[in-house]
């Protein structure tokens, strides 16, 4: 689930389809490749073998921007979060006042968490729509951050973003499908919940269901429909374990912007680079820095951005969005960046405009036609 809290999975029986079963596989490859990856990092350390190439000049934002601009750099991996999205006003989950979970008193929930547990859900769907309905896709427009991922497809340097986010801001801003790991899913799709059925329906079915005010019910089954976001209790999409075995290895730099990194196992891919990648934060805080008794044991992989040991790992400490926008300035791109941004966000506006002239005229028309006719005179 996208920036949250973990949650103990409760024990209960499941009916497990072929494609559970397949993502079950991926990730036990995975917890495989985890402890392979432990005891690499660990026999290397003791042995003093494998040591990292240092690849930055300086360890700031500047030296970043350098590294790209050398022409060595060809495959940027992002990792974001909530924190991306907020300057567009959609909240993210942790703040301890504007969050997302200091903010739901009114559903009447047993524990915050449960809005998005899958138990809670099926028995309880009211309070998840609800609140959907207040953070729907289309209401919102694409940050300068998102914007700035847009850039680094555009200009060829774009492997792939790995989004925490169900708000598929990144898909307005222009990336498409290929470009996107949703790990913890989106609102793009639905899909009915009963393992018989799984039909599937489009955002605008589900759009016009939630702000109607109806619970979704499947067309065929009467099931409930769920967007196909990850709730607690739910297995990542298999692509995500697919596409970061593939992606990773290849990384030349990885930006993480917006995250708390606290959500597994998310916060896990910052450690599948190699070992010389430099890794930047962007963020309004440090966050996945390495575990000190794991450190002294050269694993874990979490970032060391303070120490004297400290040869890849770069923090800038802003709002998303004023770290992409330094970070174009350095790369020359910022005027660039900028009417990007006013372009785009014009062209939302315009649509936005036309659409709803559009459903006005048609109200308009529809109310007419129900209107009585005058009686003409005797």
């Amino acid at each position: 689930m996208s920036d949250a809290s973990e949650l103990p999975k409760k024990e209960e029986e499941v009916e497990v389809t072929p494609e559970q079963e397949d993502q079950s596989d991926d990730s036990s490859e995975d917890e495989a490749a985890g402890e392979m990856d432990f005891l690499r990092n660990l026999f290397s350390s003791t042995l003093g073998l494998g040591s990292a190439e240092k690849v930055l000049d300086e360890l700031t934002l500047a030296g970043v921007a350098q590294y790209i601009k050398s022409g060595k750099c060809k495959n940027i991996i992002c990792m974001v979060g909530a924190g991306i999205s907020t300057s567009a006003g959609i909240p993210d989950f942790r703040s301890p006042e504007t969050g997302l979970y200091a903010n739901l008193q009114k559903y009447n929930l047993p524990y915050p968490e449960a809005i998005f547990q899958i138990d809670y859900f099926k028995k309880h769907p009211e309070p998840f729509f609800a609140l959907a309905k207040e953070l729907y896709p289309g209401q919102f427009k694409p940050t300068i951050c998102h914007y700035f991922i847009k850039m680094l497809k555009d200009k060829g340097l774009l492997r792939r973003c790995y989004t925490q986010n169900i708000d598929t801001l990144e898909r307005v801003a222009g990336l498409e499908g290929d470009d996107l790991i949703e790990a913890h899913g989106t609102f793009y799709t639905s899909h009915c919940v009963s393992f018989c059925c799984r039909k599937e329906y489009n955002l605008d079915w589900m759009k016009e269901k939630i702000f109607s005010d109806a619970i979704p019910k499947c067309d065929k089954c009467s099931s409930l429909v769920k967007p196909d976001i990850v709730f607690f209790g739910e297995n990542l999409p298999a692509r995500f374990f697919t596409s970061m075995k593939m992606d990773f290895p290849r990384c030349d730099l990885l930006i993480i912007m917006g995250t708390s990194l606290q959500v597994q196992p998310f916060a896990s891919l910052v450690g599948r680079v190699s070992k010389s990648c430099p890794r930047l934060l962007i963020n309004m805080e440090k966050t996945g820095q390495a575990d000190p008794v794991f450190g002294l044991l050269g694993f874990g992989g979490g970032m060391d951005f303070d120490s004297d040991k400290a040869y890849r790992d770069v923090a800038h400490v802003s709002t998303c969005d004023d770290g992409c926008l330094a970070l174009a300035e350095l790369l020359g791109w910022k005027g660039e960046l900028e009417e990007l941004v006013k372009q785009e966000h014009a062209r939302i506006d315009s649509q936005d405009k036309k659409e709803k002239e559009s459903k006005g005229a048609a109200a308009k028309a529809s109310s007419a036609s129900v209107e009585p006719k005058p009686k003409a005179e005797e």
